[in-house]
């Protein structure tokens, strides 16, 4: 029986809960559970999303699960996605589309128009998918220095500018857009949030390589009209609006992360268990059992840490403050990148194969504690929070 998937683990989940945590394993054992299915479903591992698997899961309501019914959602609580996200990443499904998306769809329910938000939650609950246009090359963690702007025209906006570590953009439907609108007041004013169709003209999408394969781009944005009614809120808001979606953003990614974390121990205790060396498990030996017992002990305080602030957020919003959401993102990604750091190391040179997985682990694992806020730009949230 699996050490970090256990029937234990569902004991104080509502019957609907334990039903959609069992449905996403077993649909992740069907269509992930080899490394063949896995290397077909990511060309080798170049791809961390798969677009017809994502579809068929947006199909069966797990995509749109904490949506508002009314726009195709399942009308369910960030609880269950976090169950949801963290599940799926366990299971190693490649739906990484997915971490954009939901940021992107949370900010148009809390902001957009009634008509943008049927239109652009209903494509969500459909299987598009959503990037976010954020940082460029001289903005960022300092996004107020942005410069892709957004001139006012008759009928919209004309886009002009450069973004740059695009997540997803290459495969995405559309794109949440940071833009400049007004350059009058302070740097961190004048900021709003446009939905932007990625397939129209005037877009050009370049793939940034990476250790981790083909996930994040620039995007160049030469006269690209925006219809005024894909103003995300109201112009000029962009910043605060941004800003009072991070805690749930940061959560999201703590999900994920959890998964991953747990999966990559998992895959280690499998390893250490059957590897045999001077005629015993190398697992049985003392250096190796309790490095392994410290990161489980990281793993299991990672995820009781998330199912706590994922059920505060879901009974108020209130009692999840700034610094305890960038408390929770940099604990569960410095404890996926330790976690897929050490599995290697007491895999040995198997770690480091890409024929069992683990390297896999720690090129995603490394890039966690960047995104979604470099984990340095947590710590001084945290800092500051006490008056540092």
């Amino acid at each position: 029986m699996s050490t970090t998937s256990t029937a234990s683990d569902l004991v104080d989940l509502s019957d609907e809960r334990r039903v959609l945590v069992e449905t996403i394993r077993d649909i992740a054992a069907r269509e992930a559970g080899t490394p063949e299915q896995r290397a077909a479903l990511t060309e080798d591992g170049v791809e961390q999303h798969n677009g017809p698997l994502y579809r068929s899961l947006a199909e069966l309501g797990f995509v749109g699960i904490g949506l508002p019914e009314e726009h195709g959602g399942g009308g369910g609580t960030i609880v269950d996605v976090c169950l949801f996200l963290e599940e799926a990443f366990y299971g190693q499904l490649p739906i990484m589309g997915i971490s954009t998306t939901l940021v992107a769809a949370e900010a148009i329910e809390r902001h957009g128009s009634e008509e943008l938000k049927h239109d652009v939650l209903g494509r969500v609950c459909r299987g598009e998918v959503l990037a976010i246009g954020m940082s460029e090359p001289e903005a960022g963690s300092d996004l107020g220095a942005l410069r892709c702007r957004a001139q006012k025209i008759s009928g919209g906006y004309l886009v002009n500018g450069q973004k740059t570590w695009s997540s997803n953009a290459h495969f995405a439907d559309r794109v949440m857009l940071m833009v400049r609108t007004d350059d009058s007041g302070a740097k961190h004013e004048g900021i709003s949030m446009l939905d932007v169709d990625l397939a129209g003209p005037g877009i050009d999408i370049r793939h940034i390589p990476t250790m981790g394969g083909r996930e994040t781009n620039d995007v160049f944005y030469t006269d690209v009209f925006v219809p005024e009614d894909r103003l995300i809120g109201t112009e000029g808001g962009g910043w605060k609006q941004l800003m009072g979606g991070l805690n749930r953003e940061r959560i999201l990614l703590a999900a994920i992360f959890v998964g991953h974390a747990r999966r990559a121990l998992e895959d280690t205790l499998d390893y250490i268990r059957e590897r045999e060396q001077f005629g015993r498990p190398v697992g049985s030996f003392q250096a190796l059992r309790h490095r392994f017992a410290d990161l489980a002990i990281e793993v299991e305080s990672s995820r009781i840490l998330l199912h706590e602030m994922a059920r505060r957020l879901e009974a108020d919003p209130r009692r999840v403050s700034p610094r305890e959401a960038s408390m929770l993102k940099v604990k569960v990604t410095e404890t996926a990148k330790r976690v897929a750091l050490d599995g290697m190391q007491m895999m040995g040179g198997y770690g480091y194969a890409n024929e069992y997985g683990m390297e896999r682990h720690v090129r995603i694992a490394l890039a966690s504690t960047i995104y979604g806020g470099t984990n340095e730009i947590q710590r001084d949230i945290i800092g500051k929070s006490y008056g540092l």
